[in-house]
């Protein structure tokens, strides 16, 4: 019993090949719906659907947290994620931020709206997890991205570590400056 014990807790820290056990600062992660909600099945469709990424190429920040994981595991065959740097944050909200009715934000009153003094604090306390943007502070839950400048360099239907772009992906924030 105890070998099978040790053993449990040896694979533990061990990181998995989709990134759902990779161990973060607990920041916040960048998440984008590569695949489109058609032929889904009905679980995916509702974890997409908690996740507000309704349509291809919508985006969304969502904190670091193992609910969150999960729903990214049991999604991973349609989303790519990483974690939230800064620079990333700062450009997603900077040019694709909308308001709750869906039009753009100015980018003078970006912060103001979430009672912030810059968009940098703003882009900061978002990267590392403090703030999440939902429709309390005035914005919507996603970005609207465009397909990637130059195409996608790997496959748009496997997994990140099979050759793909889905799952955890680490060169996701280059593809998403491709995006804005």
């Amino acid at each position: 019993m105890t070998n099978l014990v040790s053993e449990v807790k040896g694979r533990e820290g061990k990181e998995g090949d989709d990134g759902a056990s990779r161990k973060s600062s607990r920041g916040s992660l960048l998440v984008v719906n590569m695949r489109g909600l058609v032929n889904t099945r009905k679980p995916v469709r509702k974890t997409l659907e908690q996740l507000h990424l309704l349509r291809r190429f919508n985006a969304t920040i969502v904190p670091d947290t193992p609910a969150y994981r999960g729903m990214l595991k049991s999604a991973k065959e349609h989303l790519a994620w990483c974690e939230a740097d800064f620079e990333i944050v700062e450009k997603l909200i900077r040019s694709k931020a909308e308001s709750s009715n869906g039009r753009k934000v100015p980018e003078e009153e970006l912060p103001r709206r979430a009672n912030y003094s810059s968009l940098d604090e703003l882009a900061r306390d978002v990267a590392s997890g403090k703030l999440k943007l939902d429709g309390a502070q005035g914005f919507r839950s996603f970005f609207r991205l465009k397909p990637p400048r130059g195409g996608f360099k790997r496959s748009s239907r496997r997994l990140f570590t099979q050759g793909g772009i889905l799952g955890w992906n680490k060169e996701l924030p280059q593809m998403i400056e491709k995006m804005i």
